[in-house]
């Protein structure tokens, strides 16, 4: 098992600190072609047809495994094999930041989509090497506190660039406030400056073909390697399911208001989401992978009853704020120590194409399941729907019971 880690440990530690930052760097171009373009958009009276269709230019985060074969290949000739990368994307995120904060939608509307489907082509390239470089420079015990400084990183920024974006830009507008997150973004480069390299340095592919074929084939030629990737698709199923429908489930199935909605997203939450994600990474460094894995996945398919229970009850607000700070809490840990899963199933020849590769796996739940679920409320109530989502849990919990040696032995590997 995984050795724990002191306080010390942590403390002043350069490989997690650079962790925390560039989550940071990660999630603070999200919500700019996402939820707060749609702010902005919205606000200037854009028909709701048009904002539609902008949705789509988040699809680059989940085509990114496409390309990444490209990033394992191919690096700047400055710092190193991950971070010259990573400083060429924050520059460029910043650069088309700034331009998207120079348009003027009404009139270029067709250029504020181009940008913005290129900030989302830019920021999951960051993405992919983000998650190679600290696939590739975290110690085994460091794994759990790692992906914890990370998620950390990623709703701090997240909630910089979302809801205090949306407050600046009643203050000082929409284009002021897209130079500000621009600024911002710039700054991060000389974070990325500071971050060690990683340790072990490992060659790159020697050519495309190697980059691609070779991870494959790695990757497949392992024993059980199929039991693994359906562990990646099952883990979080149940759980996907029930968030799946969570907000039309508040506002339509129980009566809640969109403000009484959004004011527990912005409270219980996001405060449940970070203090379940630092009980993670904390609780993964005493307990390992596979128990760690193991209680939180039950948790956070239990906390799917809570929400069967609200259904009962009603339109409760004391119920709301529990199930949705218990489910967040619950969430938080298990993502926290799946990231750590997935970090450890990844070679680090090839950490960017195989890291990108089964993170999209693992998308692919959350992806599909929200028509399904749309169908099964139809025929079965909430009540019942929430008792499914929570047994539809146990196949990935039996899968990773089945599985613990598998699970063990990937705590000693650095």
């Amino acid at each position: 098992m995984t050795r724990a880690l002191s306080l010390a440990d942590v403390l002043g530690n350069r490989r997690v600190a650079a962790a925390l930052t560039l989550g940071f760097a990660s999630g603070l171009p999200f919500a700019l072609s996402q939820g707060t373009l749609q702010g902005w958009l919205a606000e200037l009276g854009i028909n709701i047809k048009t904002i539609g269709w902008f949705t789509l230019v988040g699809l680059p985060y989940n085509l990114k495994f496409l390309w990444a074969p490209l990033l394992d290949r191919y690096a700047p000739p400055f710092l190193g094999r991950r971070r010259g990368w990573i400083l060429v994307m924050q520059a460029l995120v910043a650069l088309v930041i700034a331009a998207m904060g120079l348009q003027a939608p009404n009139d270029t509307i067709y250029i504020v989509a181009v940008l913005a489907l290129l900030l989302a082509f830019l920021s999951s390239s960051q993405d992919v090497v983000i998650d190679a470089y600290r696939t590739d420079s975290l110690r085994p015990e460091e794994r759990g506190i790692g992906s914890t400084a990370v998620q950390i990183g990623w709703r701090v920024a997240f909630y910089v660039s979302g809801a205090l974006a949306m407050v600046l830009s009643g203050v000082i507008g929409w284009r002021a406030t897209y130079l500000a997150m621009a600024a911002i973004m710039g700054a991060t480069t000389l974070l990325t400056l500071l971050a060690p390299e990683p340790e072990q340095r490992v060659a790159a592919p020697r050519s495309l073909q190697e980059a691609v074929v070779e991870p494959i084939r790695e990757f497949f030629g392992r024993p059980g390697v199929l039991a693994l990737l359906l562990l990646v698709v099952l883990y979080k199923l149940g759980d996907a399911a029930a968030l799946s429908l969570s907000t039309a489930f508040l506002i339509k199935g129980v009566g809640f208001s969109a403000a009484q909605v959004g004011a527990v997203a912005k409270t219980t939450s996001i405060t449940a989401t970070i203090v379940g994600t630092l009980l993670g990474g904390l609780a993964f460094a005493r307990l390992g992978l596979y128990r760690s894995l193991l209680i939180f996945g039950i948790l956070q398919a239990s906390t799917n009853l809570l929400y069967s229970l609200l259904a009962v009850r009603g339109h409760d607000l004391p119920t709301m704020v529990l199930a949705v700070g218990i489910d967040n809490l619950a969430g938080a840990m298990a993502a926290t120590i799946f990231g750590a899963f997935v970090m450890a199933l990844c070679d680090h020849r090839f950490s960017a194409f195989q890291f990108a590769l089964l993170s999209a796996l693992s998308a692919l739940s959350r992806t599909f399941v929200g028509p399904i679920s749309a169908l099964l409320v139809a025929q079965v109530g909430w009540p019942l729907f929430f008792v499914i989502t929570f047994l539809t849990g146990a196949p990935g919990l039996f899968l990773l019971w089945r599985m613990r040696s598998r699970i063990e032995a990937l705590d000693l590997v650095g």
